[in-house]
């Protein structure tokens, strides 16, 4: 699974990285957390511009009687969206890319669980496949969620952890977010596990592990 991420960059390159008109109102992210505002990338109707938008990490299905369903539909099995009732209608209507630049998963160890942060070797923000829907309230008020698609793990990520997110190469992202493709068979070929030799994972200190802790120490790597 992906239960905690990482978004460090800057407005300006998350605005090249995605092909936004105007720079994000964002703040550098350490430690985001499942039902915590997160920043997506989303097309607008008509194969329209892409829109920078924050959403609650943990879908609510339209359908949904209580927004607490989120809390456990934060990651999205790539093999099951077509089948799981939460996800159908999401992955042909309403697709959408998390940004991020680093994720943590836990490796089990003799001294108890281990945090890695996984990154891309240069730093640079990636976007994670994800999906989003709208939730209205008996009073009329909106909520916007969003669920991380995962997949099997790549050779770096499989001696930490037996998931992975999965993370899109940048020439499939508008593939991924164009809004005429409403066959999923048109888009399930991109959910498999990112390359590895770009990628390094390093242990960090449990300071994670609690979602509270938001300071730049969370990514910090541990001394060898």
């Amino acid at each position: 699974m992906c239960g905690r991420y990482t978004l460090t960059t800057s407005a300006k390159a998350l605005a090249a990285a995605f092909w936004l008109d105007d720079e994000p109102q964002i703040v550098p992210r350490h430690n985001i957390a499942p039902s915590q505002p997160v920043g997506v990338i989303v097309q607008e109707p008509e194969s329209g511009p892409l829109r920078f938008a924050m959403m609650r990490w943990g879908l609510i299905p339209h359908w949904a009687r209580d927004p607490s369903i989120g809390n456990r539909l934060i990651n999205a099995r790539s093999e099951q969206i077509t089948t799981k009732p939460a996800f159908r209608a999401a992955i042909r209507y309403r697709r959408c890319l998390v940004a991020a630049d680093g994720f943590y998963e836990w490796k089990r160890t003799d001294g108890g669980k281990q945090p890695y942060r996984i990154t891309m070797m240069d730093r640079s923000v990636f976007a994670l496949a994800g999906l989003w829907e709208s939730w209205q309230d008996p009073g009329g008020a909106q909520i916007d969620s969003c669920a991380i698609l995962t997949t099997r793990p790549n050779d770096l990520v499989a001696d930490i952890h037996d998931r992975m997110p999965v993370i899109l190469d940048r020439a499939d992202y508008r593939r991924w977010l164009d809004r005429q493709m409403t066959d999923p068979g048109q888009v399930v070929e991109l959910l498999g596990p990112f390359a590895a030799k770009p990628m390094e994972a390093y242990p960090v200190g449990r300071i994670v592990n609690n979602p509270r802790n938001e300071t730049p120490l969370c990514i910090e790597r541990l001394p060898a």
